[in-house]
């Protein structure tokens, strides 16, 4: 597979697109008032201890405060020597705290107080209404390794598969990891590195940590004592190895920076790297610019004319696949087949590039046999292998559904590059005309239940009053008879399609939130 990584680096902004076989598979976005936290170290102060759902609000300095569960704490984790294949490379995460934990955590209460001071490493940026969440298990990426200073183990990624290759390079490790100072994880491109290599890696991650210790003990707490490295220079630290066929960035000061980061950590990546010089822009000649522009439609086509409909929720993310105009030859099972297939290659790949994570839920046409069922899964979970990310697709349901999860440290490019509308709140939908009128109607009648008399102006969007004039032109005459008081409808382009103003003739007084109820 022909993979490569474009860079597009503004001023303002700096976007990065990895490319497999010319498709566009993932987008990262970086803009200085919205930089990326993951990874970042804070020296925090604890807000507030809650033992009830154990966990702690510490104050790292962001709007809000950050959440702390009593599993993120540093305590003692027991023998785990046999947990070698839970450990993982999360890749642009570096989220290496360890899992599959046979210690259970101390009660929150009996570690933290209101007042302390903590180190905490973000974990999961803030997304909608919920701060960030951090952990106090540290954690240092290097190119080769993943450094823990509260760990006490040697473990490999999981995307190394043999068994003999893991052992060699947790030995390698072992032999040159100081004893007492932490624990490891080999990352995939370790694969083939020296152990001089490891030793020079760890060492400088070791001497990281120190000296971040050293600046904490001198900051007043909430204060930032680690910052992650910039996105384009952890892109190359975490994905830029010989498996990426090129890079091609259209900015002379970040391909210096590139390639003088390489210099120090790949020098035989460099010939790799080339700067963009057309007049063309980049993402244009690729001819990724209008997936881009698409990027937060519902409707997503497949190859063969179905297409998937997605919906983000607040709770989760539901995907309906359709056949649209696909109608097949003479089987419908091999149809039905063909489609789900197109659309578990797709959906995989929307994940990626939408960056959307949490709950999934994937409404797939439904499909008699049992095997069809399963190669559907099967092939799913095999496009879901090549995300970065954390994914697990679980077996069809009983109501024909997959259900799935993908792992989330951030806010999704929808929720990152798109804002609540301020006509239908959120909603994407908005009242008909008839149904704005008929809420106008209640008004009035509420109004004149109360006993009032005032005349009104009455102030619509106008399309609405074009509706009135259309479909509803005796409404008003009946409505004044009804209720013994005159009304005078006017257009107001500055109105809401749904939005209505009742205003007393002469007064000027606006009357429309004290009888507009429904």
């Amino acid at each position: 597979m022909k993979r490569e990584i474009l860079i597009n680096a503004a001023q303002r902004e700096t976007r990065v697109a990895i490319l497999e076989d010319d498709q566009l598979v993932e987008l990262m976005i970086d803009r200085p008032d919205n930089r990326r936290m993951v990874g970042d170290i804070y020296l925090g102060k604890v807000e507030a201890v809650l033992p009830g759902i154990q966990a702690a609000f510490v104050q790292i300095g962001t709007e809000k405060s950050a959440f702390l569960h009593a599993s993120d704490l540093v305590f003692d984790e027991g023998d785990d020597d046999d947990e070698e294949d839970e450990e993982s490379d999360d890749d642009e995460e570096q989220d290496a705290s360890p899992r599959g934990r046979r210690a259970k955590a101390p009660p929150i209460q009996d570690v933290l107080k209101r007042g302390q001071d903590i180190i905490v490493q973000v974990s999961k940026e803030p997304i909608s209404t919920k701060g960030p969440r951090v952990t106090a298990q540290v954690s240092l990426a290097g190119r080769f390794v993943v450094y823990m200073p509260f760990a006490s183990r040697v473990g490999v990624s999981r995307k190394i598969g043999e068994r003999a290759e893991r052992q060699r390079l947790r030995e390698q490790v072992q032999a040159v990891l100081p004893p007492d100072s932490g624990g490891v994880i080999v990352r995939t491109v370790g694969e083939d590195v020296t152990q001089e290599t490891f030793k020079r890696e760890i060492t400088t991650l070791i001497q990281q940590w120190k000296k971040i210790k050293r600046k904490s003990h001198f900051q007043h707490a909430p204060a930032l004592v680690h910052r992650e490295t910039s996105l384009t220079r952890g892109l190359i630290r975490d994905l830029f190895s010989t498996k990426i066929d090129g890079l091609q960035v259209d900015s002379k000061q970040v391909y210096n920076e590139i390639a003088e980061y390489l210099r120090g950590i790949a020098p035989e990546l460099t010939e790799r790297v080339k700067l963009y010089e057309d007049t063309v822009p980049i993402f244009d000649k690729a001819g990724i610019e209008p997936e881009i522009r698409d990027l937060f439609k519902r409707r997503c086509d497949l190859p063969s004319g179905g297409y998937l409909i997605i919906e983000q929720t607040e709770a989760l993310v539901s995907v309906d696949v359709n056949s649209g105009r696909y109608t097949g030859k003479k089987d419908p099972e091999k149809t039905i087949f063909k489609t789900n297939t197109e659309a578990a290659r797709e959906l995989a790949r929307q994940l990626r590039l939408r960056d959307i994570g949490g709950i999934i839920v994937c409404d797939f046409i439904d499909m008699e046999t049992k095997a069809n069922r399963d190669k559907v899964l099967q092939e799913l979970r095999m496009n879901l292998s090549r995300d970065r990310a954390r994914t697990k697709a679980f077996a069809v349901s009983d109501l024909g559904l997959i259900e799935m999860t993908r792992q989330r440290v951030r806010a999704s490019h929808y929720q990152n590059m798109t804002e609540f509308c301020s006509v239908c709140a959120g909603t994407g939908r908005v009242f008909t005309p008839e149904s704005t009128m008929r809420r106008f109607e209640r008004s009035v009648r509420r109004m004149a239940s109360d006993g009032k008399k005032d005349s009104l102006i009455v102030k619509v969007h106008p399309e609405v009053a074009l509706y009135v004039l259309e479909h509803e032109h005796d409404l008003i005459h009946k409505l004044e008879k009804s209720v013994g008081f005159s009304l005078d409808v006017r257009d107001d382009p500055l109105l809401k399609p749904d939005e209505f103003k009742l205003v007393v003739k002469g007064a000027e007084r606006d009357v429309t939130q004290q009888y507009a109820m429904a």
